[in-house]
């Protein structure tokens, strides 16, 4: 989110009347200037391709044609436009030391900017909700999770971001060969408390939240395969109640396909054409309960090793989501309050303050690797979409 403009002083002496710079110093060396431009190249392509590769992959793939999905693409889409539109700016400005576009696109940058990597904040936001509500109303809340009401959503999404995007326009000031956004304290507290803190406090709640159910589900679980395999050991087990509980955890999976379906040994019934004796007919029946025995007993381990693998996978999942979101984004919107605050005498350099800025841009290209790659219809999908474009170049 573009929140100011770092022009050094050295770098210009522009007359009161033209209000022109002349190009005595540049910010960077050579050498600094091909670094930052193979780097800033790099997260464009990442996310502009990476997102792009999302929505294609929604929209081909009949596994991921859900309507919550529908979230995945308005996000990949704002992200595309920060790529696209924002960060090649962002570049040209870093690297000559000042803007070189104009005011009127001055003004056009920075609301999109704002209004892009604000949109892209919000999204996180609503995609946690709409999780949270299908782990813990699953039933009700899928019968109303249509495409419609998800579009109207991601239409609400857009338009808070418009209201913290567009107002500081009004009250905009710079040079033409400046490109500043208005820091008054009020606005600066306030956009960062809508756009990050506020949403960021909700993902964390939320994901806590569900984890502890997915905790509390896997306990269930864990009891349900001990009784099996108590009971497999006196000669029967309800599998029944396990594959139905193991049905509720793989919802909490956020790695893996909804589509997933998992397959148990089936039983097999013997028939001899001959009436047995009495003792050979008990013979045959105490080697079929105790070969029945066994399979219960394989199925509730088996049960127990993919209980405590999906544990450790959600763990992960849910570590990667929060950790990725304020890693990017914390450093930046604290120093940018921060600053506003106490002004100069907080001591953050201009080198820091940037530093944090180019982070928060790496958000967008994570996105696609946070929210697909760990899905197993995704990584079908990328792999089907990979596959046919090599053949075309071909």
């Amino acid at each position: 989110m573009e929140v100011t403009s770092f022009v050094p002083t050295a770098f210009y002496n522009g007359s009161e009347e033209t209000d022109q710079p002349q190009l005595n110093v540049w910010p960077y060396t050579a050498l600094e200037c091909t670094l930052i431009i193979i780097a800033v190249v790099s997260i464009i392509l990442s996310t502009v391709l990476g997102n792009i590769l999302v929505v294609l992959a929604i929209f081909t793939s009949r596994a991921l044609r859900a309507p919550q999905n529908l979230f995945l693409v308005s996000l990949a889409s704002a992200d595309i436009l920060v790529g696209a539109l924002i960060i090649p700016f962002s570049l040209a400005r870093e690297v000559m030391g000042y803007w070189h576009f104009g005011s009127v696109w001055c003004s056009m940058y920075l609301a999109l900017d704002i209004l892009f990597c604000t949109s892209s904040i919000v999204h996180l936001c609503a995609i946690s909700i709409d999780r949270y509500w299908s782990v813990t109303k699953a039933v009700k809340y899928n019968l109303k999770r249509t495409p419609k009401r998800i579009k109207r959503s991601i239409a609400i999404i857009w338009v808070v971001s418009a209201i913290i995007s567009f107002p500081p326009l009004l009250k905009s000031k710079h040079k033409e060969w400046e490109c500043l956004l208005n820091d008054d304290t009020w606005y600066v507290l306030f956009s960062c408390t809508v756009s990050f803190f506020v949403p960021c406090l909700i993902m964390i709640l939320l994901y806590c939240r569900i984890y502890r159910v997915a905790k509390h589900r896997v306990s269930s679980l864990r009891n349900g395969v001990s009784d099996c395999n108590s009971a497999a050991a006196g000669g029967t087990c309800e599998t029944h109640h396990t594959i139905q509980n193991n049905h509720e955890a793989e919802e909490l999976d956020l790695e893996e396909s909804t589509s997933s379906v998992h397959k148990f040994p089936k039983k097999h019934h013997h028939k001899t054409k001959d009436k047995p004796s009495s003792a050979k007919a008990k013979r045959l029946s105490w080697s079929s309960n105790r070969g029945q025995q066994h399979r219960d007993q394989s199925i509730c381990i088996s049960q127990m090793r993919l209980t405590q693998l999906r544990e450790k996978r959600l763990t992960f999942v849910l570590a990667v989501v929060i950790g990725g979101f304020v890693i990017c984004w914390f450093p930046f919107f604290f120093t940018y309050s921060l600053e506003s605050v106490c002004r100069k005498r907080c001591g953050i350099s201009d080198a820091l303050f940037n530093f944090f800025f180019w982070i928060g841009y790496c958000n967008s290209s994570l996105n696609p690797i946070i929210y697909t790659v760990f899905n197993r219809d995704f990584r079908k999908a990328f792999r089907r979409i990979l596959t046919r474009s090599s053949r075309r170049t071909t």
